[in-house]
């Protein structure tokens, strides 16, 4: 009994010799957005501003990573860069600019992240170079997932080529390439150094291309700025024409608004089980998936959210008529509001249902979507029917065109 007790006591002894420290921090991050015309242009300072002298006083070395869409349409890019170059002060080239395929081909294929690390390891880059993604979103966000993990994170200068880019994807916090099959598997959070939208680059952009990136645009709109919205409607025809003014105009709102949301939503790095951003987004995943990416993101987006704002007013949340109204700027923007791929059979309903519990996966946690309470007004529910989001896939399929 003794000897019992003994243990017991000394059992206690040892919890109470045991202590815990709470560590806690807090970092600010900051990083410049810029809209410009011209970037490699002599005049233009943006770049010397941005790139500054490595921390010995020397020069920063930089590597260029160009997507080969976008340098197909500029071929000067490259002695363009090597004459900024030259004339910098403040950075050089560490060598001439790697390339590698634009779209979803840069995030499938991990043989291309695997070029870029060698690019890197070569060229000697520590964590006070820079790495310059010069191209489309998929582009960046592949060049943005090497760059973080290299050395635990490299400096990244994203300059985006297209609407979905310089509007969206390209001015936040997020990095990431497919694996498996799953959009975004593998990725990092790591805010970029900065941002530089030249709009000279969208010149040459495929008015497809173009118009899908708007997507991101109704999509921010709605659940953050009614007023956004109504310039929207009030601009499609400007916008349908991929009017350059009005293009422009819609990727600063957009971009200020997604920057707006980062900033202050309380959750920059997506720990908890919220997205509003992805407004109409598990959808639009899985019907990049099911149709191998023959869809656009933003064109996948915009079914997405036809499909979110009319279970919006099958749930009561949202009146008709504002739900019509959505549904016809899509249109207006000539952006699909149904595709083929959505009647694919699962076991009960469509496959396509199935996004939802791959979206739930991604962040973890309970379901989260973000739907519609009003133009301008998202809401979080937990729980989606899925027979009644189907009735409104069926609606969507006799549409008026």
């Amino acid at each position: 009994m003794a000897m019992k007790l003994s243990t017991a006591m000394a059992d206690l002894e040892r919890r109470a010799q045991s202590t815990v420290f709470e560590q806690s921090f807090h970092l600010r991050y900051s990083y410049p957005v810029h809209f410009t015309r011209d970037l490699f242009g002599e005049d233009n300072q943006v770049l010397d501003g941005v790139l500054g002298p490595a921390a010995s006083g020397e020069r920063a070395r930089v590597l260029f990573v160009v997507d080969e869409g976008l340098l197909a349409h500029h071929p000067y890019l490259p002695q363009a860069i090597a004459h900024k170059a030259a004339l910098s002060r403040c950075w050089t080239l560490c060598r001439e600019p790697a390339v590698i395929p634009g779209g979803e081909a840069a995030k499938n294929d991990y043989a291309h992240i695997e070029e870029l690390y060698r690019v890197m390891e070569q060229c000697e880059l520590d964590r006070h170079s820079y790495v310059f993604a010069l191209g489309g979103g998929a582009v960046l966000d592949a060049v943005g997932y090497a760059a973080a993990t290299c050395h635990r994170g490299i400096r990244l200068v994203r300059a985006p080529s297209t609407v979905l880019g310089q509007n969206d994807s390209g001015v936040g916090v997020k990095n990431g390439i497919n694996y498996g099959g799953h959009k975004n598997f593998l990725g990092t959070f790591a805010p970029p150094w900065a941002v530089l939208n030249d709009f000279s680059l969208l010149s040459t952009l495929a008015a497809r291309d173009a118009l899908s990136g708007m997507a991101e645009a109704i999509k921010v709109a709605l659940i953050k700025d009614a007023e956004f919205f109504a310039w929207l409607t009030q601009n499609v025809a400007a916008l349908a024409r991929c009017e350059a003014a009005a293009v422009e105009q819609l990727i600063e709102r957009t971009a200020v608004l997604h920057l707006r949301h980062i900033s202050s939503s309380g959750d920059p790095f997506e720990s908890g089980s919220s997205r509003p951003l992805d407004f109409g987004h598990w959808a639009a995943h899985k019907l990049e998936s099911l149709t191998q990416h023959a869809l656009r993101h933003g064109e996948a987006v915009a079914i997405g959210l036809a499909l979110d704002t009319l279970y919006s007013v099958e749930m009561g949340l949202l009146p008709a008529e504002a739900g019509h109204t959505i549904v016809a700027l899509i249109q207006g923007l000539g952006l699909p509001i149904y595709h083929p791929a959505l009647e694919l059979p699962g076991r009960e309903l469509p496959l396509y249902l199935d996004g939802l519990e791959e979206f739930r996966q991604h962040l973890g946690g309970q379901l989260s979507i973000t739907l519609l309470s009003a133009i301008g007004e998202g809401v979080q529910v937990h729980a989606i029917d899925r027979a009644r989001m189907d009735n409104c896939r069926r609606r969507l399929a006799s549409w008026p065109q």
